[in-house]
């Protein structure tokens, strides 16, 4: 019995990649990051005067799928690396940045819809971008799911790479669609769209003082924690389970 827990110990020691310190700072300054993103957007910021305190959520709803684009692009950077050097840890990136991704756009959709009731009088509607997301979010559903329904780790390994860096392609249409489709009704913020011919950021007073702030942390550190913490998770299972193997073959 000591022999297997010295062995257990071994595997999970070799298997941690991230410092526990580090992860544990990283956590810190991300959660410390977080409060302070949403003290600016709910005391901070002015009161929409067109939308009211419904505005506010859109401090989440927007930094949300910027988040997932970058949980969603380090997919394509883990799938791409597994295919060309053949190494675990990619892999378990790639699929670290789809369950994060999707918890991200799922956030998405669903702030949208509580901000979509009292503005445009409905929960959902067929827009192009709304659209767009919910098909994006069911891709990357489907990533999980086929993951789950292949038991060859090699072969599973090497088709959800391949698949995770496809799926891209619906995050690229998610993020540009309102700037090339006229029948949107989906506001467009920055920059010139068919709905918006100038251009430019037309916001409530300190608006931009706290949207600036979210979007750095949900486009940089809280992805990155949250992917860390779910590489580190799948490390631990992976040498649980060679452990399992080694007793059993003994």
């Amino acid at each position: 019995m000591g022999e297997i827990k010295a062995l257990a110990q071994e595997d999970l020691r070799l298997e941690t990649s991230v410092p526990p310190r580090l992860l544990r700072l990283l956590s810190l300054v991300t959660v410390l990051g977080f409060g302070g993103t949403l003290f600016l957007g709910l005391r901070a910021a002015g009161t929409d005067i067109q939308q009211g305190e419904i505005q506010r959520i859109f401090y989440i709803h927007m930094p949300s799928f910027f988040g997932a684009f970058t949980a969603f692009g380090l997919t394509v950077v883990g799938g791409a690396l597994y295919l060309a050097r053949g190494s675990e840890k990619w892999d378990r990136i790639a699929l670290a940045g789809v369950e994060v991704g999707l918890a991200f756009s799922l956030i998405n959709l669903l702030t949208g819809s509580i901000w979509a009731r009292p503005i445009w009088n409905t929960w959902w509607t067929w827009d192009p971008r709304l659209t767009s997301a919910a098909i994006m979010c069911l891709t990357y559903a489907a990533y999980l799911m086929l993951r789950a329904g292949i038991d060859d780790r090699m072969r599973r390994r090497a088709f959800m790479s391949v698949y995770g860096i496809l799926a891209f392609v619906t995050v690229l249409i998610t993020l540009f669609i309102i700037r090339v489709v006229p029948e949107t009704i989906h506001p467009v913020i920055v920059g010139a769209s068919p709905q918006n011919a100038q251009g430019g950021f037309e916001a409530t007073s300190g608006v931009v003082t706290a949207l600036i702030p979210s979007l750095l942390l949900w486009l940089t550190l809280l992805p990155i924690t949250l992917m860390w913490h779910r590489v580190r998770l799948e490390e631990r299972l992976d040498a649980l389970d060679r452990l399992k193997m080694r007793v059993l073959s003994e």
